[in-house]
């Protein structure tokens, strides 16, 4: 199965094989013709398990500024292929300068993991206003309490292994509450914690999955504007890990993908047989061919939903904030913006304070 949605190719058929054919890009399986896509329509090519490309279609991809990814069968990322290195190199001295001082590394995580906490909070209190029963209210309620609660802890927090401190115990929180805005029977979809490596259940094999998708998105964006994804300020920084891109995830793994997830689950457009087990790999709960599908297009299409940006006067695609958000900080880095200002789902729109 080949799907262009957006700009971005996804390529997830076993054994399918994208090569160039003059300016476009043509997908192929056993011989057989899938897809071709004019390479001007294309931003971005994502290729799952042993979907493969040419050597020459990824050369040319990469030469005019279209990333190649590579993620296993169940949508755990492998690699990126980029061309060289874009944007202004006073930007990245900026941003390394920012990370070295141990205040603006502290405060720029403060920001994000409240963005991230009033994100989350948002959707838990939405969750409890529509609960059907009392005792799901009550958890949702409490949840959200303590969430209020970390974000009153974390002015204070003067060392980053605090602020890290009061966003671990928070997503306990959160997700210890998470189950409880499910509406299908527990059989279908049950959820009691996090499971990231491996997934052990069909919720958290949602969850890894596109929240993959959405680090892919934001390392994108990073690099749109010239910004290091592998230098961040909440993430510790290791070798091939995109720090960066998963501190701007952290903005938009509530209103964005747990959301969406609810949404797949609770409307049953995504069912227990979108999946599979793999008893040889652990217990590996993962999404089959059809599963990610069905889950690519309702992802691309809730980017495409309209969303109130505080900072600007007019509704925009929520595929395009993080593009938004990494140009403001940017400018942050800059020295343009005296703060930077993280993304609020519900935020009224108002101006951003400039520095000066």
């Amino acid at each position: 199965m080949a799907l262009q949605l957006l700009n971005t190719l996804y390529v997830q058929t076993p054994e399918a094989y994208l090569r160039l054919d003059h300016d476009t890009l043509r997908v192929e399986a056993n011989q057989t013709p899938l897809l071709q896509v004019p390479l001007h329509h294309v931003g971005c090519v994502v290729l799952f398990g042993t979907a493969t490309i040419s050597a020459q279609a990824m050369q040319r991809c990469v030469r005019e500024g279209r990333p190649v990814v590579f993620l296993d069968t169940g949508g755990r990322f492998r690699a990126r292929v980029t061309g060289p290195v874009s944007g202004n190199v006073l930007l990245r001295l900026a941003q390394y300068d920012a990370h070295r001082e141990p205040e603006r590394s502290l405060e720029l995580a403060r920001r994000v993991v409240a963005a991230k906490l009033h994100n989350s909070r948002l959707l838990l209190l939405r969750g409890a206003r529509d609960a059907k029963t009392a005792e799901a209210r009550q958890t949702l309620t409490s949840a959200a309490a303590e969430l209020a609660g970390a974000l009153g802890r974390l002015p204070p927090a003067s060392a980053l292994d605090d602020v890290r401190g009061v966003e671990g115990e928070a997503a306990a929180w959160y997700f210890g509450a998470f189950g409880k805005l499910l509406t299908v029977p527990p059989a279908e979809f049950a959820f009691a914690r996090r499971t990231r490596r491996p997934p052990r259940d069909r919720v958290n094999a949602l969850l890894s999955f596109l929240y993959t998708l959405l680090t892919s998105d934001c390392t994108g964006a990073l690099e749109g504007v010239g910004l290091d994804p592998q230098i961040g300020f909440l993430h510790a920084v290791r070798p091939g890990r995109p720090a960066l891109a998963l501190d701007l995830a952290e903005e938009f793994r509530a209103g964005l993908v747990d959301r969406l997830v609810l949404t797949l689950i609770n409307l049953r457009q995504i069912r227990p047989e979108h999946f599979e087990a793999r008893e040889d790999a652990g217990g590996t709960v993962l999404l089959n061919e059809e599963g990610r599908k069905a889950v690519l297009m309702a992802y691309q299409k809730r980017k495409q939903e309209p969303v109130q940006h505080r900072l600007l006067r007019q509704p925009l695609a929520l595929g395009l904030v993080p593009h938004v958000q990494a140009r403001l900080l940017a400018r942050h880095l800059r020295g343009d913006l005296a703060r930077y200002p993280p993304f609020l789902f519900g935020a009224r729109a108002r101006r951003a304070p400039a520095r000066g």
